[in-house]
């Protein structure tokens, strides 16, 4: 017995899975550099970045903060922080030849970090906060060959 009313629904099925598969099309051909480069692949690059400090006692957290910036753009990302611990912020990007910083203010906006530095795709600051506050990571992006940078970055303490 031919059931007339399951054929409407695989017509359905057979359009929805066309229309997907046009916009999967479209997208690849339209948009390849969000297919290259994304927030999640420059996550993974500054965990990368905070092995050496995980090797070295700090707890690495899974708090994480990422997007895109242009040249010369700058973030800031708040984060409480607590006197008698050491933090270390890792930034990184997956975009080869680009280059990026991260700095940390307190709440009055002065420099506090005790050592920075920066290598290519990746940059670190440490701090160890004076007193219990807010503080702000400061990142950008220096260079980059893209018009857009996915970034991410995560930290750590001890």
């Amino acid at each position: 017995m031919n059931d007339v009313s399951s054929a409407p629904l695989r017509s359905t099925a057979r359009s929805a899975t066309l229309r997907l598969l046009v916009a999967a099309v479209l997208l690849g051909v339209t948009a390849p550099s969000l297919l290259r480069a994304t927030v999640d692949d420059a996550l993974s690059f500054a965990y990368e970045a905070a092995l050496p400090y995980y090797k070295q006692g700090f707890s690495i957290r899974k708090d994480a903060w990422g997007g895109d910036l242009g040249v010369k753009d700058k973030k800031a990302v708040s984060s409480q922080l607590f006197k008698g611990n050491d933090y270390w912020f890792l930034m990184a990007t997956d975009v080869k030849g680009a280059s990026l910083s991260v700095h940390i203010y307190d709440d009055q906006g002065n420099l506090v970090e005790a050592e920075s530095w920066q290598k290519g795709r990746f940059a670190g600051a440490r701090v160890n906060p004076k007193a219990t506050g807010t503080f702000f990571a400061i990142v950008q992006i220096l260079k980059s060959p893209e018009e857009r940078t996915p970034w991410a970055l995560v930290y750590g303490y001890k």
